[in-house]
């Protein structure tokens, strides 16, 4: 997958969640979605920022790998 990709499945999640979160009531099942795809989408943002390093550092950056949710969730902001 290359930046590319990687930037336009971001942009489909954030349209996605856009239209749930406009939604007037949220079940659980949309609540459940809407978690899910911000973990996603912090996974995917995590990868381009992984491939930008390597890029700056000479290295190939198809070799990033996307991190756990849990370790890229815990990132301190």
């Amino acid at each position: 997958m290359d930046d590319k990709d990687i930037r336009s499945k971001i942009e489909a999640l954030v349209e996605e969640e856009h239209a749930l979160r406009n939604a007037s009531e949220h079940t659980d099942e949309q609540r459940a979605r809407l978690k899910q795809i911000e973990e996603d989408r912090d996974q995917l943002w995590d990868l381009l920022r992984q491939r930008d390093a390597k890029r700056q550092y000479g290295e190939d950056p198809d070799e990033a790998q996307p991190r756990p949710e849990p370790q890229v969730e815990s990132y301190l902001q």
